[in-house]
This record gives structure tokens, sequence and C-alpha cells, in this order.
């Protein structure tokens, strides 16, 4: 739960915000003001019954009492896979809409051709749109060249790989619940 100190919704923050004493919240809460100070200043675990009172008194939910101190559920941070050269930003959280998954991908892999590595295949489709860079899509024999503003949709049924070309690429992908398996999470 955020503590008093002024830069989330605590209590102690709704608390003040509202213009209320320690005094006036515990009354409206039917917690001694000593259990509210100590509540508020982290030196006691609240219960749940608490934790409700405390919601009701100040008119809030119990998901902006307990919301973490740090930024994770708004800052995306990029996943980093050094050895495929590849790092990734996942857009939404979980799979969205229908199992589909949204991510950003930064590619620096130039690869080998289109012999380079092993080409990956698994049920449905991808599609992809070149941010920047130029992409190499191999698609089974084919080798595609798909620049910045284009996009590409394929059948993931063919044996295919991405990677970049003449320096790094950054595509934004969509991704059923196969494709992101596959392409977010490797075999090791």
């Amino acid at each position: 739960m955020r503590q008093g100190d002024g830069t989330g919704a605590g209590p102690a923050c709704l608390r003040q915000a509202r213009g209320w004493s320690l005094d006036n919240l515990a009354e409206r809460a039917f917690l001694s003001p000593s259990t509210l100070s100590r509540i508020e200043t982290g030196h006691r675990r609240i219960s749940l019954d608490q934790l409700t009172a405390l919601a009701r008194a100040l008119g809030t939910s119990l998901d902006q009492l307990v919301e973490t101190v740090d930024d994770d559920d708004v800052v995306i941070r990029p996943q980093r896979d050094e050895q495929r050269g590849l790092t990734t930003w996942l857009l939404n959280r979980g799979s969205g809409p229908a199992g589909i998954t949204v991510a950003k991908m930064r590619i620096t892999d130039e690869g080998h051709g289109p012999g380079g590595g092993p080409l990956g295949v698994h049920p449905g489709k991808d599609w992809f749109t070149v941010l920047s860079g130029t992409i190499t899509l191999i698609l089974g024999e084919r080798s595609i060249r798909v620049e910045a503003g284009q996009a590409a949709e394929f059948s993931t049924m063919i044996p295919h790989a991405m990677r970049a070309h003449g320096g790094p690429a950054e595509i934004l992908c969509i991704l059923d619940h196969d494709g992101q398996r596959t392409h977010l999470h490797p075999p090791v």
C-alpha cells in the first residue's frame, strides 16, 4: 500500500487531499487514531476489514489504496535478447482481445542470409510493419525486403524468419498466441 509520502493514493494522501485530520478519518472508518497513524506510516499491517473501512470512508476503491508505488503498470521497459540481436517492448499487458499480443521489436541481427539460423513454423499468421530500417523476411526459399513504411502479412506455416538488413530495424508486430510463444519465448 502506498504510504503517506504525497506520491500516491494511500490513505494519508487521500485524507490530506480532503483536508481531513487523522481523527476525522479514524472516526469515519471506525478505527482508533493510533491504529490509523501506524497504518499510514507502515508500522502496522492492515487487515482486509480495515482496508475496506478506509476505502469506504475515503470514497475510493480498494485498488486505489493498494496500487503499487513503482510505475511498472504504466512504463513499458524493453526486454533484451543479446543472443538473438532482439529488443522487445510488449505494448499490451497480458494478451489482448482474442489472444493477440502487440509488440515493438528492434532487430539488430542480420544473420547469415536465408540459411543463417533456424526458420520457425507455427499455426496462424504474423503481421508486422517496419517503423525504421529494412527487414529481410525469409519465407521458405523466398527472401523479401520490407522497408520502413511497408507492412507484411504471411502464413506462419511457411518456415520463416525476420532479419535486419543493412543495419538495425524496428518493427511493430501483432502476434497471435502461437506467434507470441514462438517469437517472444523461443525454446532455450
